[in-house]
């Protein structure tokens, strides 16, 4: 391999001839193998740093700052960057020391480079468009890395946002498909009161759509960036009305509805918003856990289960009992959630880390919101797809845990008062029968009104059917 020479404050280093990228990015790579997850593994990165550059550079250039030709490199080098060219080139890994100045350098170095090749200049010829002077000009890694982790969230934010749509809908679909099949409803894993399955499957898509308003309203305070703030949120270095101009230049770039930090200071040391958000997801994340939960209860059996529910039969589930499936899809996003929540104390504490006017440990706030917004995408996708969509109820398991539950009565009261319900709850208790039988036998109620008064029509509403009262 050849190799060019190259040099930064703390010496010179060999980087590969061919490699887009210079000396701080190479010497981050040595520095930091700690995951093994450079930030390529993430588009929405590159992307974001390819706007900032490209957005920062037109503002510089139309305040005067930097030169036409240089500007054109620049916005040249980002538009190949968002074409998904050279993401191969951001090597570092995604969790590092400094704040996430190795990221932007990788940034920095590679747009550079891709720009004197533009130019008609050779890699590292740095005197014609340097990633330090020209396309870092009027920033700091303190108001790009905050806002380019903003950016990556926002894009996806929205993705997770469509998944969850998608889910709901899929649960909301069932919800339907359901809405005949009359079941007991359960406290405490006790027989409770009727309902209908319809129901408890469109409780799952509202309970999501709830979620799904608390993302969107995470997105807002995302969208607050402190872009021009350079170092610590004074704005040395940058021009006079940057801030403001980038700030636009980059909502128009990226369509999101992006908003300058009132006050910039404050903007560059606080991370309340990655907190939020972290706790959102860990909401979503702990509510859709214990959907998947009851996808697993209600499915239980088939023989010796509540067998209420079937999932779809995905892959053999036991490398010594033939024929058992396991419900493997719905515990795969149970460990998404353990997966999530564990990420959300990451937040947590690396939120707390910060000290004075900067938080360093952004990086491992980075990896940790784009890990959880990813699987939990996945996830959900997943879940709808290869679970939800292929349920099948077992119509006649369900009807009869209604007809033989205790917890029949308490629909009945109306209709043959609490008396009569508590000598029908206590002979079926003591004999074994059932409470359907017993309501016929004892003549409380014709065998049409009960089923008439068992109808999904009348057990699903607070008011019972008027009927006619029993003959004897």
């Amino acid at each position: 391999m050849k190799y060019r020479l190259e040099h930064d404050c703390i010496g010179e280093m060999n980087v590969p001839e061919d490699a887009l990228y210079g000396v701080q990015t190479l010497r981050a790579a040595e520095n930091f193998k700690i995951t093994g997850i450079p930030i390529s593994h993430y588009p929405q990165i590159v992307n974001a740093l390819a706007y900032i550059k490209k957005a920062a550079a037109i503002t510089n250039n139309e305040l005067g700052k930097l030169e036409d030709d240089k500007t054109k490199a620049i916005v040249f080098a980002s538009d190949e960057l968002l074409s998904g060219k050279y993401h191969d080139q951001f090597i570092v890994d995604i969790i590092q020391g400094g704040a996430g100045t190795s990221t932007n350098m990788n940034a920095n170095e590679v747009i550079a480079n891709v720009g004197l090749e533009f130019l008609g200049h050779k890699k590292a010829e740095y005197e014609n468009l340097h990633p330090n002077i020209h396309v870092n000009m009027a920033q700091s890694t303190n108001d790009v890395y905050p806002t380019c982790l903003r950016l990556a969230l926002l894009e996806k934010m929205n993705l997770l946002i469509s998944a969850m749509e998608y889910l709901q809908k899929s649960f909301a679909a069932k919800g339907d498909e359901f809405s005949h099949i009359m079941k007991m409803g359960r406290t405490q894993l006790q027989d409770a009161v009727p309902m209908t399955l319809g129901q408890e499957f469109t409780s799952y898509s509202i309970m999501i759509g709830e979620d799904i308003l608390r993302v969107r309203e995470a997105k807002d305070l995302i969208c607050e960036i402190n872009m021009g703030g350079t170092a610590i949120g004074t704005g040395l270095n940058a021009p006079p009305q940057y801030a403001e101009k980038v700030t636009d230049k980059l909502k128009e770039l990226t369509g999101f509805e992006l908003t300058l930090a009132p006050d910039l200071i404050e903007a560059t040391q606080d991370t309340g918003a990655y907190v939020q958000l972290s706790g959102v997801l860990k909401r979503v994340a702990v509510k859709i856990s214990k959907i998947c939960n009851d996808l697993r209860l209600l499915s239980s059996g088939p023989r010796c289960g509540l067998n209420e529910i079937n999932l779809p039969r995905m892959a053999p589930g036991s490398s010594i009992m033939p024929g058992k499936v396991n419900p493997i899809i719905p515990e795969v996003v149970n460990q998404i959630a353990f997966t999530v929540i564990g990420g959300d104390v990451t937040v947590t504490m690396a939120a707390e880390a910060g000290q004075l006017e900067l938080n360093v440990m952004e990086p491992v706030i980075t990896a940790s919101l784009l890990n959880s917004l990813t699987i939990m995408r996945r996830g959900f996708r997943t879940l709808a797809d290869k679970c939800v969509s292929g349920i099948t109820a077992n119509e006649d398991v369900c009807r009869g845990y209604v007809e033989n539950s205790i917890g029949l009565v308490t629909a009945l009261n109306p209709y043959i008062g609490y008396e009569k319900s508590t000598e029908v709850a206590n002979e079926a208790l003591n004999t074994g029968g059932s409470v359907y039988d017993i309501v016929i036998k004892k003549g409380y109620m014709t065998k049409e009104d009960l089923d008439k008064a068992l109808s999904p029509e009348s057990m699903i509403h607070s008011h019972p059917l008027t009927l006619e009262p029993p003959c004897c």
